[in-house]
């Protein structure tokens, strides 16, 4: 569904993106591993259009997507969930979500819009008890629900996840993750994901990469890379082994 093939970006004369090439399949949950700095955000924000690709190509359902803007690539069908639950905090959590589905109303009208939201309710039942309270008065974990409540609302058939349990305690960041792996097979959502529990996400992923000052070390099944010494030593922890397991 995904594919970049030696991808370079850069912030200024800084080299961010080294000939990163990866792939991924309809239906399949990958996870991006690796330090802060490494170059995951960047990764993801380059695929949504936020950020230049300086050369390399980006493909998307065999379309060459590379250079195309942000609003475009969302029509396509791409929901990007930014670090740090973006979402407008004045606002109530209903108009977050009508905000949310603009290209839904602008295509198929208001009923349409009405019938995405009550299926996020459905997903994120919280939200519906909140509709009317202000986003920005939310609980973490619920304000990290309506931040992919959101992105859903655009009909996304691939989501990127930007540290979606960052600053969250381990057993809403548990919730989160099993919403996420219940989106893949209720919606056969296709799901990119940065996380710094990296255990967590390869748990509920088919595929890693582990990825270094910019370019990609490795690339393997998500259990192979839980067995793998080197990462587990690197990105593996013993605390989070303990919080997780």
């Amino acid at each position: 569904m995904l594919r970049l093939v030696n991808v370079n970006s850069y912030y200024g004369l800084v080299h961010v993106l080294k000939n990163v090439s990866m792939h991924v399949g309809e239906g399949e949950v990958v996870t991006i591993i690796g330090a802060n700095g490494a170059g995951k955000t960047t990764t993801l924000r380059t695929v949504s259009g936020l950020h230049p690709v300086k050369s390399g190509r980006i493909f998307f359902e065999d379309r060459d997507i590379t250079g195309w803007p942000a609003e475009r690539l969302v029509d396509l069908g791409i929901a990007h969930v930014p670090e740090g639950r973006q979402i407008f905090s004045p606002m109530s959590v209903y108009d977050n979500l009508e905000l949310g589905g603009h290209l839904i109303y602008k295509h198929y009208g208001r009923k349409r819009l009405k019938a995405e939201i009550d299926e996020v309710f459905a997903m994120f039942p919280v939200l519906r008890q909140r509709r009317r309270q202000y986003a920005g008065t939310l609980s973490g974990g619920e304000q990290q629900m309506l931040a992919i409540g959101m992105a859903l609302m655009s009909g996304p058939r691939m989501l990127l996840l930007d540290e979606p349990s960052m600053g969250l305690a381990p057993m809403i960041a548990r919730d989160i993750f099993a919403r996420v792996s219940r989106l893949r097979q209720e919606r056969n959502l296709t799901v990119l994901l940065i996380e710094q529990n990296a255990r967590a996400a390869l748990n509920i992923s088919h595929r890693g990469y582990v990825m270094e000052t910019g370019r990609i070390l490795l690339e393997e099944d998500a259990g192979a890379l839980l067995a793998n010494p080197e990462v587990k030593r690197a990105y593996l922890g013993r605390d989070q082994r303990e919080i997780w397991e």
